[in-house]
């Protein structure tokens, strides 16, 4: 991309990466194929992370019955109508999407791909489910279509990937980047703002520590409380807070600053579902927070990767 960076263009999106890939606007369709993860199923652990619906941040469209092709035709029709997309990637977000058997797993990509309109998957999973085959099979795919493996890092340090129960440490994220990388396959990673017992330096530390590894793009979340999960028990006790509006903006701005200005940023916050949501009320107002993001970009006057350490070298 050459698209240069600025206050006004602050950092490279996943919307304009996608259009200048493929020449058009292209439109992800979020599945469920049915998996689980090993910190649920007793592989790793149980119960799984501290913040994760039972749902696995998920649609719940598998267990209505919808299979992947439903899944993507309902999502055509829909983003189509609601964006004129013409053109789709087969996102792949409830639980663990490299673990099962990699026939299984094969199948679900093959019925995705199977549309001419999707150019592309993007795989949800760990950094702990990916074996040798399976990273061979999506760089076989990846030969064909663009594919996003999408890696959940969420905290660059230990402490905090015991206490949320994630059951893996930063060194095996970084096993799993160097892995998979150099095989065509675009590697995206999770990271969330506000995790218990993080401060302001412990999040830009993640940030620092991501911009060191070959990862191509990464999701920014914040951090919000769901009913009926331990974090929400944390929340009622008093023993956690969300991050205000105000603070998540800050965190946004400083944590690009430090990421590679060739990084895609494909998020800057999360979706919760509002039946579902216990705190903080004012990651609803999505399309509000976004706005108050990019001003304060240029009320800084700053822009991705202005501050990143690699910058000298390049």
């Amino acid at each position: 991309m050459t698209l240069s960076l600025s206050p006004e263009n602050p950092y490279r999106s996943l919307p304009a990466f996608l259009n200048a890939q493929f020449g058009e606007r292209v439109q992800k369709i979020t599945l469920d194929a049915g998996l689980t993860c090993p910190n649920r199923d007793g592989r790793v652990g149980w119960g799984g992370c501290i913040y994760c619906n039972t749902r696995g941040s998920g649609t719940g469209a598998h267990a209505l019955g919808h299979s992947i092709t439903q899944q993507i035709q309902e999502g055509m029709i829909r983003l189509g109508r609601r964006y004129q997309a013409r053109k789709f990637i087969a996102y792949f977000q409830s639980f663990s999407n490299t673990y099962g058997p990699l026939e299984h797993l094969q199948s679900l990509y093959a019925e995705a791909l199977a549309f001419p309109q999707v150019v592309g998957l993007s795989i949800g999973t760990r950094p702990d489910c990916l074996s040798p085959d399976l990273l061979k099979l999506l760089g076989s795919l990846a030969q064909t279509h663009l594919v996003w493996l999408e890696l959940g890092l969420q905290s660059a340090h230990d402490r905090t990937l015991r206490l949320i129960n994630r059951g893996h440490d930063a060194a095996c994220f970084v096993k799993a980047v160097n892995t998979a990388a150099h095989r065509g396959v675009h590697l995206l990673a999770h990271v969330m703002l506000g995790l218990p017992g993080e401060s302001k330096a412990d999040m830009l530390a993640t940030a620092t520590f991501l911009g060191t590894l070959p990862v191509d793009g990464v999701k920014l979340h914040l951090v919000y409380v769901i009913k009926g999960t331990p974090l929400a028990e944390l929340y009622d006790t008093g023993i956690y807070r969300p991050l205000l509006r105000e603070e998540y903006i800050s965190l946004v701005v400083e944590v690009i600053e430090l990421l590679p200005p060739q990084m895609i940023i494909h998020r800057l916050t999360g979706d919760p579902h509002p039946e579902e949501l216990a705190a903080p009320a004012w990651c609803l107002d999505k399309a509000g927070v976004l706005h108050d993001i990019r001003q304060a970009f240029i009320r800084r006057g700053t822009y991705q990767g202005r501050l990143w350490p690699g910058k000298a070298s390049h």
